[in-house]
């Protein structure tokens, strides 16, 4: 596969299935392209690197057991909106930089739940 990244969601999920590339090999080439324009677009309030990492190689070894859910493997960014266990969530605001919420929200646990890899918390500015 050429560019992982720029795969639509259903055709990595059916590529991760099919396994033409693992969880892990799409995970590093979306970390490789936010670490190369993020600086630029400061899209990554948080990146995840090390913790994407470890969530796509239990994906992959779920994936290898016929396991996992309905999203299993696929790289998300996600929303600064909503608290991740111990990822600092702003919500886009200065007064709440540093909070780290000991609590997962019902959006990201359901994500989790389904197999879905945290690349970072997404800015919440324009």
């Amino acid at each position: 596969m050429s560019d992982l990244t720029r795969l639509t969601l259903k055709a990595a999920l059916d590529g991760l299935k099919a396994k033409s590339f693992s969880s892990e090999e799409i995970t590093k080439a979306f970390v490789a392209n936010i670490d190369a324009a993020n600086p630029r677009l400061n899209a990554y309030v948080v990146q995840t690197t090390d913790k994407a990492v470890a969530m796509a190689r239990a994906s992959d070894a779920r994936i290898a057991k016929g396991e996992g859910g309905a999203l299993e493997g696929a790289p998300l960014g996600i929303k600064d909106l909503f608290c991740t266990d111990c990822v600092q969530t702003t919500a886009g605001s200065n007064m709440l930089r540093g909070f780290v919420p000991p609590y997962e929200s019902t959006v990201t646990a359901n994500l989790w739940r389904d197999g879905a890899v945290m690349l970072g918390k997404l800015n919440m500015d324009e």
